[in-house]
């Protein structure tokens, strides 16, 4: 499989009729596992990157997930087919910036990621849209044992998997959700939260991860502990914490419906107008007029039909989506003229506000 015919495929997160969850975008798990005998990427020679990327887009690509899949050098795509697979959470921003000896096997419907020579030899992956951990985690579980068959992962007894950073070291596993909050951060209750959490031993992230902002109200939500307990563990102590999570931003829209809803209806009516007919839209702000449709689906102002249009739209703003739209680097001023032309067309079609359907 060709990188754009990848791109042009359908994916998870992109055409998916399982955006029903009201507030968890997608789930993801993580596992990290390093070849014995081979030093970590941040360490080895470009000589011993490439002998480990040979080794892993063989063993990988072996397996049945991925065998029609996208298995690539890093090297040998370009710098925006990089930054498409990053807005589509199949690569971390790191891969896409890495040495030479990088590369990935990407299984044909965007599902299965491994990584390869990011900062461990292997970066395993598995993603799916809603909140659906135990599906996710029978895959990624089945994936990683029919992989350490072909592959020898560096492991001790007494600290597990090894990694190249010490706070992986164990079962080497993050499981996170992407989860929308707009009434939290509406209502000024975010940072409460974030701290709570924090404060349980969860990482709160922005849209893309470290270092990114929450732009659409997105946030990414991990477990940071991988030591000391099992998978099946760190995932029932994530799900619980996000359960709570979940309560929260419900009950924070209930009570901006009670006492705000004027203001509510007017954000969300604002939104639907700037999407239908504005003409310059950064990607911030799409995000966050996007966000506002998104909440007023969850409360029956648009047709619950429209849930996944906004879910792709999400991806489709980003400004690599954009620039492949017409095969070309664009600056940023007419990615923002593009960008709205973009949204004028597919808002042409969103039936408008019913703030009589508004749930009480």
């Amino acid at each position: 499989m060709k990188i754009n015919d990848l791109i042009a495929a359908p994916s998870e997160l992109t055409d998916t009729s399982a955006s029903k969850s009201a507030v968890v975008l997608m789930t993801r798990i993580r596992l990290a596992r390093n070849l014995a005998r081979m030093p970590f990427p941040g360490w080895a020679k470009e000589a011993q990157r490439r002998e480990v990327l040979g080794a892993c887009l063989q063993a990988v690509s072996s397996l049945p997930q991925m065998k029609r899949g996208l298995a690539v050098g890093v090297e040998d795509i370009t710098e925006l087919e990089r930054q498409i697979l990053v807005e589509r959470h199949l690569i971390s921003r790191e891969l896409s910036h890495a040495k030479a000896g990088a590369g990935m096997v990407i299984s044909r419907d965007q599902s299965c990621v491994v990584m390869i020579n990011e900062e461990d030899h292997l970066r395993i992956q598995v993603l799916r849209a809603g909140f659906s951990f135990k599906k996710v985690w029978n895959t990624i579980d089945a994936l990683d044992t029919e992989l350490e068959e072909h592959l020898d992962y560096a492991f001790n007894p007494q600290l597990g998997y090894l990694t190249a950073c010490p706070t992986n070291l164990g079962t080497a596993i993050r499981a996170s959700t992407m989860m929308h909050l707009p009434a939290l951060v509406i209502s000024g209750q975010m940072e409460k939260v974030v701290r709570a959490v924090n404060q349980l031993g969860m990482a709160v992230r922005g849209l893309f991860g470290e270092g990114s902002d929450a732009s659409g109200s997105i946030f990414q939500i991990s477990n940071q502990t991988t030591l000391g307990e099992t998978e099946e563990d760190i995932i029932k102590h994530l799900t619980g914490v996000l359960n709570t999570i979940i309560e929260q931003e419900l009950n924070a829209r209930e009570k901006l419906l009670e006492g705000e809803q004027t203001k509510l209806f007017d954000k969300i009516g604002r939104a639907y107008g700037i999407l239908q007919h504005g003409f310059l839209l950064n990607s911030g702000e799409a995000m966050n007029l996007l966000s506002l449709i998104r909440l007023g689906i969850d409360l029956g102002i648009f047709p619950d039909t429209q849930r996944a249009v906004i879910d792709r739209l999400f991806i489709e703003c980003q400004p690599g989506h954009i620039q492949h739209s017409v095969k070309e680097s664009v600056e940023a001023g007419q990615r923002d003229v593009m960008r709205g032309q973009l949204l004028r067309a597919e808002f042409a079609k969103v039936p408008g506000p019913d703030f009589s359907n508004a749930s009480k």
